[in-house]
């Protein structure tokens, strides 16, 4: 850990690994709400090591502001960056970028993860080609915690697979219970497939293969069966696994909504005196209520099933938002996501087999829907 300013920062090749690398340049604000979310996560994580690459005249210039930063952070020069707008074919051409290079520091066990608020498109094709996927997985999925009536809530796909087979179901499955227990601390998290109906009849074959096969695997014990939309809210399972382009589309329907009901509850409490004295009264309750689904806590997603730790922080994140997203990328790197990956999918006999009786088929996602 640094103990003094950026001027007289440790060497970055030192053998030591690094919590996290992070992309300092990625995001539509950065590298200001990087440095400021890294501000903030420092006194959560005091003694993380963090690999901050970017350009390093502007980083060495305003890295000063950021004491706490500056103390856990160690700077390595990046040329490029890569733009939100930029194609994932294109930004796989830049070489030099920030983005790149904190992929690679990964993929060299320099860092155990990668936090970006970068592009998503390029940055699961950089995860995909570099950092490569955990032996067993055919296809890493994107995972995310939400709020629900019970409390939080894990779902995945949220956009990294478009069509997917019965085979990349379980594996979600397999994912989340992981990243249920390493972020949520719950041991035996239930399991519910998103489906048009919760009877077993329902859905189309692929659903119901995989149902098939979670019921008459040690997860069993954890597979609640089918879910549908209203359910995800409701938090009748802790986790939720589907298709990405499903899980994306359910995600931002969510979002939507939580704005409408917010801008309607403007309109209602500014209708006369009487609804904004009563807004006067209720004020403390709806703060309340505002600070417990503010998506500045839920702001991390993670590409599971990689051979390192991926985080993708909001574009238009805020410094607690960014921070939040290195929280995140911590509990996994701390609580050893991987290692339950690997070991589930060991103990279900899929660690190095890539068949398991499920069908499987080559439709791709070549860019994420998120």
């Amino acid at each position: 850990m640094l103990k003094a300013p950026v001027a007289s920062q440790r060497d970055v090749a030192s053998s030591e690994a690094y919590a996290l690398a992070v992309d300092a340049m990625g995001g539509d604000r950065a590298p200001d709400i990087v440095l400021a979310g890294l501000e903030l996560a420092a006194d959560r994580h005091p003694h993380a090591k963090i690999l901050l690459i970017g350009d390093e005249t502007v980083l060495k210039a305003a890295l000063p502001s950021y004491p706490k930063a500056a103390r856990i952070c160690d700077i390595r020069h990046a040329a490029e960056s890569i733009s939100m707008e930029m194609k994932p074919t294109a930004a796989l051409r830049v070489r030099g970028s920030s983005m790149r290079l904190a992929m690679e520091a990964v993929a060299a066990g320099e860092a155990q993860g990668v936090v970006s608020a970068g592009n998503s498109g390029a940055m699961l094709a950089l995860a995909k080609i570099i950092v490569k996927a955990l032996p067993g997985i055919s296809r890493p999925a994107m995972v995310a915690v939400q709020p629900s009536a019970r409390g939080d809530t894990i779902m995945l796909d949220l956009g990294a697979n478009i069509g997917c087979d019965a085979r990349n179901l379980v594996e979600f499955a397999i994912m989340g219970e992981a990243f249920a227990q390493a972020e949520l601390g719950l041991p035996k998290p239930t399991i519910g497939l998103l489906n048009v109906g919760s009877e077993e009849l329902k859905g189309d074959e692929k659903l119901r293969q995989a149902a098939e096969v979670l019921r008459e695997s040690a997860l069993g014990e954890q597979f609640y069966g089918f879910v549908e939309g209203h359910d995800i809210t409701a938090g009748t399972t802790d986790i939720v696994v589907t298709d990405g382009f499903t899980g994306n589309v359910a995600l931002k329907t969510g979002e939507g909504a939580l704005k409408l009901a917010f801008a309607l509850l403007k309109r209602v409490f500014k209708t006369n005196m009487l609804t904004k004295l009563g807004y006067l009264l209720v004020r403390p309750g709806l703060e309340r209520m505002r600070e417990w689904i503010d998506p500045r806590r839920y702001n991390g997603a993670v590409f599971v099933g990689l051979n390192g730790i991926v985080v993708k922080s909001h574009g238009g994140a805020d410094g607690e938002s960014f921070a939040s997203a290195i929280d995140v990328a911590m509990d996994a790197v701390t609580h050893r996501l991987n290692d339950k990956i690997r070991a589930r999918l060991d103990q279900l006999g899929m660690l190095n087999n890539n068949d398991q009786g499920l069908e499987t088929h080559s439709e791709t996602s070549k860019e994420p829907v998120s």
